[in-house]
């Protein structure tokens, strides 16, 4: 906790008068908002956004202290504005020197890939023995490492920071701020070097992180593989550095032998190079990364001076990590927040924002466990706990465990002479909340279940859980949003973003899906119906809806719900205008469609002005965009029709402007065109596939991410002799003798008939395994003798990271939206949140 004068000495600011004021809280985003009166908000300026548009909503809720570019006019007389040459390095010199405070062990973690398992695993590995801060999930960018160095405070014995980098310069800043004193190179590969020239400068530029660390640690296997100079030791500035490698091809300080896998173990030997002593550890995961991973962790419990035997049980004991938010289906109308993977106070607050985030108007209800290792007394704690619930709004607070139950009266203590609005319920253990378990006491609203692993919360997760089959299609929220930013960041700054959640947001779940597009400010959304879009309004989805196709029935909820219509022909327009007039409705918002060549829907040219002078006429509606629809702008062959279209729509608008006299948005690019296309961004893009990960265009300057995953489970296992059949028809006759694997997914879950016969394949166990005969409604079976290993109960990969949707999409003979589309509603959807 600092003073404004401190915090201003050390930004650089311009001199000016200041009021009196702590801070303790760093706030970027105004909707994370908690502690109005301590905070301290950075007007950061992106290529799409500008902090200082939200300085005004801020001081409105309290705040009324802000670091601002020095140009920036402050309006506020009684609030603090901090003048600096650029904000973002004002919140990274106040992180740095913030970490100067502090002189404890600081474990700095960078690489390519794997950089947020290692810091995971080694939380849990060390959390016993050291109060530990670390980075809030993958909070390693220029913004989240300054916010993740904030958290140190004078109880941490160890701080873990991940740092990650994606051009050239950006981790000299890091480095100043993160000052690691122990450095971990997970390894140098291709992910996210599109910034740089080659490996080698990607290399250099990471290893600059430890160019003051006293202890360094890599793999020289990944050296080795990449090229010998890649990663130059020689260049890290601090030649009295401690360089600990480990390797298998190349002989390090810990040399790795044999790796035995058996099920679900891998048993890794190895030998100590300054002792010749074999050692080895025991983990439960055989994959390449997480075997790849644990060694660097093995590695830094050696520096840390732990013996073999406590390394041996600790990394026994590693649990696998899965390290997103689930947004499940609950019971009664509800929706899950599952974050249990860890629990502290810093990924409360992560927890508790998304909460709020999903909450749109529901009740919210959070069950939390006991905490341990916070550095903090009992009192401390309940006190924090209290703060950060209160200040949200929290309904219900359900707190399991020993710790909690005995400090129930410092949780039910009035405070001010004002009784909390929360409810508290207490339990001594989950088995006690299980006993007193009641369905019918959680409705209608969103649950968060923060706890510790040894609380075991997944087993209220199954208790909270909408009951639906195995097979389920997984949406990676995170992904979804960085797909966004691609999108965002390619355009020019004001234009604006319709994104197309029609269609039950192409299969991904139209609620959840327009949640997070809300929360991300994006500038419209787009349904085919009315019907979606009053689905969206009962959710608390409040941003303008555009609905495609509104038909003359459905008028009143159109209206009643503040939907705003597409108009496509002279019927259409005429009927919503005789409706307003009826009902003595001025001004309502209408989007205008032009016909430019697609023929589908839209007034064409011979209409318009008849169209104008009917609007014109009537005082019922304004028209709050003009659009048309692109027919091929993802085929470079159509580039003329394409360009064609582009003219028409422009003569359109011309005409319009000319006699409706005032401004309207005018929109053209679909997802194909925003890349294809830039000069056709006028003043909106309407984003759709592309948002969920699907780039049909092949498009080398976008990187998007995977976002949806089928996935299902194998039901059963059986050897069939060569000259059987398989399934329906006896259509499936086998060649060989045979393991079928029968999976449970078939047509009526939108596995299309097309896949049998070996037209699809899916993935098991890291191959893929053709399908046989032919799908049948609720299964489908896959030829897995090839795939050792392979037992009931694995997961199947439908599409998904491993096995693209386009692909998928090719062997249904058919495109990628109708495979989305056609996800039948009884396969349910489980949201992550990275």
């Amino acid at each position: 906790m600092y003073t404004i004068q401190q915090v201003a000495l050390v930004v650089q600011s311009q001199p000016t008068t200041l009021q009196p004021a702590t801070i303790e809280h760093l706030l970027i985003d105004s909707r994370r908002l908690v502690f109005s009166a301590t905070s301290l908000f950075f007007a950061l300026k992106t290529q799409r956004n500008n902090g200082a548009l939200y300085i005004d909503e801020l001081y409105a809720r309290g705040v009324r202290n802000f670091v601002v570019a020095k140009s920036y006019v402050a309006p506020y007389a009684d609030a603090n504005f901090l003048l600096v040459d650029d904000p973002l390095r004002a919140l990274q010199h106040l992180a740095a020197w913030h970490r100067s405070h502090f002189n404890i062990p600081v474990i700095g973690i960078t690489g390519s890939n794997g950089k947020t398992m290692v810091k995971e695993w080694l939380y849990q590995l060390l959390q016993a023995d050291y109060n530990i801060v670390r980075s809030p999930k993958s909070y390693n960018s220029q913004v989240g490492v300054p916010l993740s160095i904030w958290q140190m405070n004078g109880k941490n014995t160890l701080a873990i920071f991940e740092a990650g980098i994606s051009q050239p310069g950006e981790m000299e800043y890091l480095q100043k701020i993160i000052q690691p004193t122990l450095g971990v190179l997970t390894n140098i590969g291709e992910a996210h070097s599109q910034g740089f020239t080659s490996l080698a400068e990607k290399a250099t530029e990471k290893i600059g992180l430890f160019k003051n660390a006293q202890q360094f640690i890599y793999c020289k296997d990944c050296n080795e593989q990449l090229g010998a100079t890649v990663i130059d030791v020689e260049k890290l500035s601090n030649k009295t550095i401690k360089v600990f490698t480990w390797g298998t091809l190349a002989k390090g300080d810990l040399t790795i032998g044999q790796t035995i896998k058996t099920n679900d173990h891998t048993t890794i030997h190895a030998t100590l190079a300054d002792t010749n002593t074999p050692v080895q550890i025991t983990i439960p995961f055989t994959d390449k990364a997480s075997i790849d991973n644990a060694i660097t962790c093995w590695c830094v419990l050696l520096l840390l001076d732990y013996t073999m035997p406590e390394i041996a049980q600790k990394m026994h004991n590693l649990q696998p990590l899965d390290m997103r938010m689930q947004l499940l289906k609950g019971v009664n109308n509800c929706l899950i927040i599952n974050d249990s993977y860890n629990n502290d106070v810093s990924s409360l607050e992560l927890a508790l924002d998304y909460l709020t985030q999903q909450s749109s108007g529901k009740k919210t209800t959070l069950i939390l466990s006991d905490l341990y290792q916070t550095g903090q007394s009992t009192e401390e704690l309940v006190a924090n706990i209290k703060l950060k619930v209160g200040y949200r709004h929290l309904n219900r607070l359900i707190l399991i465990g020993p710790v909690f139950s005995a400090a129930k009266e410092l949780f039910e203590a009035v405070k001010d002479g004002k009784p909390s609005t929360v409810i508290y319920e207490f339990y001594h253990s989950t088995e006690a909340f299980i006993q007193h378990f009641n369905t019918h006491h959680f409705t209608n609203e969103v649950i968060l279940l923060k706890g510790s692993r040894v609380f075991e919360f997944e087993q209220l997760v199954h208790l909270l859980e909408e009951k639906v089959h195995q097979t389920v299609l997984e949406v990676n929220m995170a992904a979804m949003v960085h797909n966004l930013k691609q999108y965002q960041q390619s355009l020019k700054p004001g234009t604006k973003l319709m994104a197309m959640v029609k269609a039950f947001s192409y299969g991904s779940g139209s609620v959840e899906v327009a949640n997070v597009l809300q929360y991300y400010k994006v500038d419209y959304l787009a349904v085919a119906y009315v019907d979606e879009g009053v689905e969206l309004r009962k959710a608390g989805i409040h941003m303008p809806v555009m609905v495609m196709n509104p038909e003359m029935v459905t008028f009143d909820l159109l209206v009643e719900h503040h939907l705003e219509p597409e108009l496509y022909s002279p019927a259409i327009l005429q009927a919503f205008i005789s409706y307003l007039s009826k009902n003595a409705i001025t001004q309502y918002p209408v989007h205008i469609k032009i016909d430019t060549g697609m023929h589908r829907l839209g007034f064409d040219s011979s209409q318009l002005m008849q169209m104008i002078e009917v609007i014109k006429q009537s005082n019922a509606l304004v028209v709050q965009s003009v659009f048309s629809h692109l027919a091929a702008s993802e085929n470079p062959l159509h580039d003329a029709f394409t360009n064609q279209q582009a003219q028409e729509f422009d003569a359109a608008c011309t005409v319009l402007a000319a006699h409706l006299q005032y401004p309207f948005i005018r929109h053209l690019s679909n997802t194909s065109a925003i890349f294809r296309h830039p000069n056709l961004e006028y003043d909106m893009v309407r984003l759709g596939i592309g948002l969920y990960g699907v780039d049909t265009t092949s498009n080398p300057k976008i990187q998007l991410q995977t976002v949806l995953k089928l996935r299902s489970t194998i039901a059963q296992l059986r050897m069939v002799k060569a000259g059987d059949s398989v399934g329906y028809s006896l259509a499936g006759v086998l060649t060989r003798d045979s393991l079928i694997a029968t999976i449970r997914i078939g047509y009526a879950d939108g596995f299309s008939r097309n896949l049998g016969h070996g037209n699809g394949k899916v993935w098991i166990k890291d191959q893929l395994a053709p399908v046989v005969g032919n799908v049948c409604m609720d299964m489908s079976m896959a030829d897995v003798t090839d795939i050792a290993g392979v037992a009931e109960g694995d997961s199947v990969e439908v599409f998904g990271p491993h096995l693209t949707v386009l692909e998928h999409a090719r062997w249904s003979n058919t495109i990628a939206y109708e495979v989305l589309t056609g996800i039948s509603q009884r396969v349910k959807r489980v949201y992550y949140e990275e």
